[in-house]
């Protein structure tokens, strides 16, 4: 085991602990530049994905269910632990850092979300399939195959495995301290909901979350809505801390400026996964008009999850008295839960537990369609999926009922630090094809087409397959 601990330590100390950030960091500013700040051009279309449409296929996933499954994955403990982190190690600094990082990545997502439609897929059960194994494959060539198979695997070992044992421990942990319910009671429902859900399949994962998302996401903000509103004249205040902080113009913890970008970027990162591959997987799956439009979708949940959710959990901690700059005591989700408390009085900790649950329940089930997605580019057989699924079972009932069991999945980071290097490669090289569906996208609008629609017959040099555009003027299905 101490030998295999080397080795996963050794590949996270050459991706996340030297070079993985600065490179998701530059590659997106050249992503926002060379598209002229594409996520700010198309801000306000971002909102209309908030409107169901009222013609939907319901055999097919929208975009707005695509959204609520892609928030239900990036929302989850670092939106409560991770920015309670990101504080206590950087300065209120750090939050000032995780919306710039969250700018940035937004267009990350959207440029990595429309490649994943240029090369989805249809099935024969008429659902699209797709994700950066699809977009390496047909956008770079069958030359490339290993480095998508090497992806595949991250993405499974990762996601689907390490990650849910997490989730599993994470909820675990929470309902026995504020419930005091058992850990294998816990651990016993929490895998029958599991099972229920991926036995589903994508539509049933995308009708849980268009439930339970929405719930878990405008509980938590309000929450926060009534805390602020309960210090209101303290706001001000708060938000001249973060940007003086952020700036080194007051030093609230040691490293200074230094510390508040580092853990600022790192956290904000984490959180909203913007270049790490992970969410173009469901991003692929919608059905739309224009790769771009679920590029701007995704846009958006990135934007969610950062500039909303996570600025939630810095208000209620900042406008607080249980957190001190600079002082050694409690952090992660405890800090954020004796914050809460502090404001609005006990009750809070079971509010938070029950988020907290909802967070990793919606994790869990992005976590396991992303391994589902990664199975199926590299084998179509139904027997892998069915193990693929009992074993995503039976890490969620391990990870809920055995305390120091998550050690073992410690390959995780690791993994996806590998995973996050070849997307961003292969992001690289594929950028000007990306560039080229933006360009046409805006073409669409500057002739005052309202609803742009891609036509792959536009694109003849592109791998692309017709059939997953039935809207496209070319279309003969």
């Amino acid at each position: 085991m101490g030998f295999f601990d080397m080795i996963f330590n050794g590949v996270n100390d050459l991706t996340w602990g030297w070079a993985l950030v600065p490179f998701l960091v530059v590659i997106g500013v050249f992503f926002t530049i060379a598209s002229g700040f594409v996520q700010l051009r198309f801000f306000k279309r971002m909102f209309r994905v908030l409107t169901p449409d009222q013609n939907a296929d319901p055999n097919r996933i929208s975009a707005r269910e695509a959204l609520l499954v892609s928030v239900g994955g990036r929302v989850g403990g670092g939106n409560i632990a991770g920015v309670a982190v990101a504080i206590t190690a950087g300065g209120p600094g750090a939050v000032f850092w995780m919306w710039a990082i969250a700018l940035v990545g937004m267009c990350s997502a959207l440029v990595e979300a429309t490649l994943a439609q240029v090369y989805k897929r249809k099935t024969e059960g008429a659902e699209y399939r797709g994700g950066p194994a699809q977009a390496i494959v047909h956008g770079l060539g069958a030359n490339y195959r290993w480095l998508a198979v090497i992806y595949a695997v991250c993405l499974i070992a990762s996601f689907a495995i390490g990650f849910n044992a997490f989730q599993g421990n994470t909820v675990a942990g929470a309902a026995l301290d504020s419930l005091a319910i058992p850990r294998p009671v816990t651990g016993i429902v929490l895998a029958i909901c599991t099972g229920l859900i991926v036995y589903g399949g994508i539509h049933r994962i995308a009708k849980v979350a268009d439930v339970i998302i929405p719930v878990m996401a405008f509980g938590y903000i309000g929450m926060a809505l009534l805390v602020i509103v309960l210090n209101l004249f303290n706001v001000p205040a708060v938000i001249w801390d973060i940007v003086t902080n952020a700036f080194g113009l007051r030093e609230a913890v040691a490293g200074g400026m230094g510390a508040a970008i580092a853990q600022g970027l790192r956290r904000g990162l984490f959180s909203n996964e913007a270049g790490l591959g992970s969410a173009p997987n469901v991003a692929a799956t919608a059905y739309v008009r224009h790769p771009v439009s679920q590029g701007i979708t995704q846009s958006f949940s990135v934007f969610i999850d950062t500039m909303v959710i996570c600025s939630c959990t810095a208000f209620v901690i900042l406008l607080g008295d249980t957190y001190v700059p600079g002082a050694d005591g409690i952090d992660g989700v405890a800090l954020t839960q004796q914050s809460m408390v502090d404001h609005v009085g006990g009750w809070a900790q079971y509010f938070l537990t029950a988020a907290i649950l909802l967070f990793s329940f919606s994790s869990i089930m992005y976590n396991y369609f992303l391994g589902e997605n990664a199975l199926n580019f590299m084998t179509q057989k139904t027997i892998a999926k069915h193990i693929l699924r009992i074993a995503v079972i039976f890490i969620v009932f391990l990870g809920a009922t055995a305390p120091a069991a998550t050690v073992v999945f410690n390959f995780s980071d690791p993994m996806m630090g590998i995973l996050a290097v070849v997307n961003l490669l292969a992001l690289m090289m594929m950028f000007p094809i990306a560039l080229r569906v933006i360009n046409d996208f805006r073409a669409q609008l500057a002739a005052g087409v309202e609803r742009p629609v891609f036509d792959p017959a536009k694109f003849p040099d592109l791998d692309t397959d017709p059939k997953a555009w039935p809207d496209a003027p070319s279309y003969k299905g």
